[in-house]
């Protein structure tokens, strides 16, 4: 995250808790103050412990305040995670050090370390998964509990496998603890971005067509699985898709959009408007580094580097989080990465696979159509 002013992304700490929180039987406690706590707490649906340091503590160490933490920790943990931030990891405290009968796992990741996504990989590191080469079926990763879509994601990725016949393995990360090394030798990913988990990795489900190449490869890697169902569904979905989006062009012009998040779901979903909808991408703002791209693209972590592009560009459309509606309300808006605030949402939405890309583009015509008719 470097110096930004306003960064409107999670800090590597936040990254970490994120990777950690989702297995089940792991207890994340996050030792440093108040805010580093309540911060990640808005985030992840899950159970998170803090330290809660005070000034003293911070001065004269808070190894006291983390043993009576720990202490309290429920027995139905198997392991207690223990998360450093910015104050424990400066004065040099070794959490290890603070006379916890149990087994604990030390996660070195404080906010300065950068963005959410170093600090998932730093996690994942610690976690240290690995494959058995006996377990059946695919392993899932690039899932976490923070993402507003981990849960569609999860159950999308889920149908499209057993569509194929194949079943689901270790998922990355939401999962039980053992099952960490206990993983299959091939793996799918709904979003790149996050490396980690264990298994080679045979595709991305980030798109139609890297649906149908990832369950093509799939084929190859897991004698048995038959892809032919998910590639009847991609060409069915496909054909949805340019119905509505045709429909739409008969009466309207293509909208010029801006979108924001991390680099792999960002440009996916450009290129998703670009092929179906004639969109002008005006710009790409990445969250994190950016990979390759044919629209213009810039890693952007700052409310006020936002502001710049959105007042240049004046997008129809913007496809990003709230910071982003905040700032140009008068354009049509999709969700597409956290945070996604002011609104409730229950339901498993996926970004992912076959479903996330028939939600993506019905939430982008909608919100179009919506816009248009507001201004008459």
């Amino acid at each position: 995250m470097g110096d930004c002013v306003n960064p409107v992304w999670p800090c590597a700490m936040a990254g970490a808790v994120s990777c950690l929180s989702g297995i089940e039987d792991l207890a994340v406690v996050i030792h440093g103050s108040s805010g580093c706590y309540y911060y990640p707490a808005t985030l992840m649906p899950g159970e998170l412990f803090g330290t809660f340091l005070q000034e003293p503590e911070v001065i004269f160490g808070g190894g006291e305040r983390l043993a009576e933490v720990l202490s309290s920790i429920p027995p139905r943990y198997r392991k207690v995670a223990v998360v450093t931030t910015c104050v424990t990891a400066v004065t040099g405290e070794d959490p290890a050090e603070s006379g916890y009968g149990g087994d604990l796992l030390v996660v070195d990741s404080p906010g300065f370390c950068g963005g959410m996504e170093e600090g998932y990989r730093i996690a994942m590191e610690a976690l240290a998964p690995a494959v058995d080469p006996e377990t059946p079926g695919v392993n899932l990763d690039g899932i976490h509990p923070a993402d507003p879509f981990s849960r569609g994601n999860q159950r999308e990725a889920e149908r499209l496998l057993a569509l194929a016949g194949v079943s689901p393995a270790t998922v990355f990360s939401t999962t039980r603890y053992e099952l960490l090394r206990k993983a299959a030798p091939v793996s799918l990913s709904v979003n790149p971005d996050l490396a980690g988990g264990a298994g080679r990795r045979i595709g991305s489900l980030l798109g139609l067509r890297d649906v149908g190449a990832s369950f093509q490869a799939l084929a190859k890697a897991c004698p048995g699985s038959d892809p032919d169902p998910v590639l009847r569904e991609v060409e069915r979905a496909e054909d949805r898709i340019i119905h509505a989006a045709d429909k739409y062009l008969r009466r309207y012009d293509p909208p010029s959009v801006a979108l924001f998040g991390m680099s792999a779901p960002a440009m996916y979903a450009a290129e998703m408007l670009a092929t179906y909808l004639d969109c002008g991408i005006a710009a790409i703002g990445s969250r994190n580094d950016p990979g390759p791209s044919r629209f213009p693209t810039a890693k952007m972590t700052s409310l006020e580097e936002i502001r710049v592009v959105l007042d240049r560009e004046q997008p129809d459309l913007i496809l990003g989080s709230s910071y982003e509606r905040m700032v140009h309300p008068q354009s049509a808006f999709v969700g597409i990465t956290l945070p996604l605030r002011g609104k409730i949402q229950l339901r498993a939405r996926p970004l992912a696979g076959i479903e996330g890309a028939l939600d993506l583009m019905e939430q982008v015509l909608n919100a179009c159509m919506d816009r248009e008719r507001r201004r008459g």
